[in-house]
């Protein structure tokens, strides 16, 4: 065979390889397609059926995959690292040791977070309206309203249940027609009161609708109808004079107006409700350390001033702010403007104080 034929030859086989495998090439292409296209449809014919499978099962490749790979990608990266990591694991059969070395070092948080949901307790020998209240940290008459018992004494037997509520105040399952305006009234307290407890869902946060059904807790809210057993605070009760300088070392009041909520666990302050909309004063002197209205949106335009000696003070829901960060301010200088805005449902000032940090109870500092 000549040298001009066998390249002839040898073109030819590369050619019709080239298209055998190109053939089969797109007739795999082909059924793949075919395939995703069946496939993708199913999908879409099943709305989104099988998304949480695969968005488990991609976790969970991911998890077993960090686990596995996870100590020796760890042992690789870190040469000075000798121990097996596997073996170290296995070797701790303790979840925390105590030294007396650490005991100034070591400490255990109990986070002040209330209890969301209400809970059903089942009543045990040598259980009294006021033993179950203690326990979960509510008032006598929260028991008494939420299972319709007339006063303390009222026998209640062993396997009764009782509803207990997170808080000291009422619940309410939201009727057609009611706002959360109305339904404060019909407790006594204010709507802010409502829409702070951390857990009261809205239809709407603007604007604070309520679905029909739904439950709220009205905390601190009292049966009108009903003669509390334990006289609660009064909400209409007024401050003292914005301003007014009672001693050296002390916190005046920020503004005049009637006091609408407490300082509790879940509402780190008061608040302070004047419907003439008065000028805010900064407690005591200090620096402002920030103004404006950024994240969480809730606390709407506010005032942050550091006071230089372990203490903050923080101001919120202001309609508008007349100072800036890094002025410095005196004791009783006008800072803004109370207002509504943000997670509000009137006009009001939100107040806090900390101290070192940890938020207190500024009626405690405040005269």
């Amino acid at each position: 065979m000549d040298l001009p034929s066998l390249g002839h030859d040898l073109i030819d086989f590369i050619t019709c390889l080239f298209r055998y495998l190109r053939q089969k090439l797109f007739g795999a292409f082909w059924v793949f397609e075919s395939s995703k296209s069946r496939f993708a449809s199913q999908l879409y014919q099943k709305r989104g059926k099988y998304a949480r499978p695969f968005i488990h099962s991609g976790m969970a490749v991911l998890v077993i995959a960090a686990v596995t790979l996870g100590p020796v990608l760890i042992a690789e990266t870190n040469p000075e690292i000798d121990a097996d990591l596997w073996q170290a694991a296995q070797a701790s059969t303790s979840v925390f040791s105590f030294s007396a070395e650490d005991s100034t070092s070591t400490y255990t948080f109990i986070s002040e977070k209330p209890r969301s949901e209400i809970i059903k307790y089942e009543v045990k020998t040598g259980d009294t309206v006021s033993s179950i209240a203690k326990r979960y940290g509510v008032s006598v008459d929260t028991i008494l309203w939420e299972n319709n018992l007339e006063s303390p004494s009222t026998k209640i037997k062993p396997g009764q249940i009782l509803q207990v509520i997170p808080t000291t105040g009422v619940s309410h399952r939201v009727k057609k027609g009611e706002t959360v305006y109305s339904i404060a009234e019909k407790y006594d307290v204010s709507a802010q009161v409502i829409v702070d407890w951390p857990y009261n869902t809205f239809a709407n946060d603007e604007t604070f609708a309520l679905a029909v059904g739904q439950v709220l807790v009205v905390p601190d809210g009292v049966m009108l109808k009903k003669k509390p057993v334990v006289p609660r605070r009064y909400y209409a009760e007024v401050t003292t004079g914005a301003g007014q300088v009672t001693g050296t070392g002390q916190f005046v009041w920020p503004v005049s107006g009637r006091l609408t909520q407490f300082y509790q666990s879940w509402h780190r302050g008061i608040d302070i409700a004047n419907k003439s909309m008065p000028g805010i004063v900064a407690i005591d002197d200090g620096m402002v350390l920030l103004v404006g209205w950024p994240d969480p949106w809730a606390f709407g335009n506010r005032v942050l001033i550091d006071h230089g000696n372990g203490y903050q003070s923080f101001y919120a829901h202001l309609s508008q702010i007349s100072v800036k960060a890094g002025d410095r301010v005196s004791r009783g200088q006008v800072i803004g403007i109370m207002g509504s805005t943000g997670r509000s449902t009137g006009l009001h000032l939100h107040l806090e104080i900390k101290q070192n940090g940890v938020a207190v109870n500024p009626l405690n500092f405040l005269k």
